[in-house]
């Protein structure tokens, strides 16, 4: 079965001024997402989300021209070779780097879904795993920098509505980042799981600053303190912080992880899937955050196949951690591209793999393509 066609849908929704969200990367104004389409030579089609990168229609001609060109007539079920091919053109050697996996996460993805449709497998299981409860907490677009007493009122629906964990987004003032952490933990007590992610916007002497209070707290985690890049302040901090740190959403494919695994700086290691090369490198850096007996926290991207598929492959991985819930108010990608949100808390604030059939078995998903026609892209960037 070969590759016939592959065409990128660069998809977005504005953001209402009462549901926008201040955090340490803007405030944001609209949502983006590139859903990738795969056709075969055998009529299955598969779907995939890359991360939009903030300009989603540049990943999308990417995916349209040169990714196309490279893949069409190869073997639809050959991940590894697909996989392989692109990086050698398109990462590995004058290409374009960080754009160019997150372009090759969503082809990925779309040809997992493919394999899933010739099985009549979900993807948890043909990644060699079973449906199992994973620990959810309460993340998304969410949760961000605002008035203490409103924050409060909404950790404290979230944690009503079943999450046992939630992420506060930190990266403001220090003073301020630790006067909401303190009260959220005082409203919610003890039992509450708390973290914290800095979106890239602190500081050296910020995060050294906030991490007493952090730990006083029973933080969890800081995520991301620091660009990616900033193996130094990484380090830094690593030396002296009472809190673990948490790194890889900005992370692409397994060299990059090999580094920051190597720094020996993070105790919780988050690929997105549609980020750092797409389920089939996912499953390499999982295996390689175990040996370090480190769990795997996927960031999640915008819409409900990537939601869906980082939570089969939490299914699938000997060392899951957590699931990041998306708690945005308004997520017509979450809750309206597939029908209905992709994931159902349990009373332990728990979730599992979503199971389909026919077109949607990979990941239970099953793409309108009605609503993404309805979702043209919008230029501009999603956050000012």
């Amino acid at each position: 079965m070969k590759i016939k066609h592959i065409k990128a849908y660069p998809v977005s929704f504005p953001v209402p001024a009462a549901q926008s969200v201040r955090l340490g990367i803007g405030r944001s104004v609209k949502r983006d997402a590139v859903l990738v389409q795969v056709l075969t030579d055998e009529g299955l089609v598969g779907w995939g989300e890359a991360h939009h990168g903030r300009c989603p229609g540049a990943i999308a001609k990417l995916i349209d021209t040169t990714l196309s060109e490279l893949v069409v007539g190869q073997d639809a079920t050959d991940t590894q070779g697909v996989w392989q091919s692109v990086y050698k053109m398109q990462i590995a050697s004058h290409g374009l780097g960080a754009g160019a996996a997150m372009a090759l996460s969503g082809l990925d993805m779309a040809l997992w879904d493919i394999r899933c449709q010739m099985t009549d497998w979900p993807l948890y299981r043909l990644l060699g795993g079973r449906s199992k409860p994973i620990k959810a907490y309460a993340g998304g677009i969410a949760l961000g920098w605002q008035p203490t007493a409103a924050l409060v009122e909404e950790a404290q629906a979230h944690v009503a509505s079943g999450y046992r964990a939630i992420k506060l987004r930190v990266g403001d003032t220090p003073a301020l980042d630790i006067e909401r952490v303190i009260a959220v933990r005082k409203a919610l007590g003890n039992e509450i799981d708390i973290l914290t992610d800095a979106n890239t916007n602190y500081s050296l002497a910020d995060a050294r600053r906030v991490m007493p209070a952090f730990a006083e707290c029973g933080v969890v985690w800081l995520e991301e303190p620091f660009p990616a890049h900033d193996r130094h302040a990484y380090r830094s901090l690593a030396r002296l912080a009472p809190v673990s740190l948490a790194s890889g959403e900005n992370h692409y494919t397994r060299y990059e992880f090999e580094t920051l695994l190597e720094d020996d700086c993070v105790g919780y290691v988050q690929p997105d899937i549609s980020k750092t090369g797409g389920i089939t490198e996912t499953m390499r850096i999982a295996a390689m955050a175990s040996a370090k007996k480190l769990t795997c926290n996927p960031h999640t991207s915008l819409t409900a196949l990537n939601m869906a598929a980082s939570l089969h492959v939490l299914a699938a991985v000997d060392n899951p951690g957590y699931f990041e819930g998306d708690v945005t108010t308004l997520n017509p990608f979450r809750d309206l591209l597939g029908g209905q949100c992709p994931y159902t808390l349990d009373a332990a604030g728990c979730v599992k793999p979503t199971e389909g059939s026919g077109v949607g078995v990979g990941f239970g998903v099953t793409v309108d393509v009605d609503f993404i026609n309805a979702h043209p892209l919008i230029e501009g960037p999603c956050y000012v």
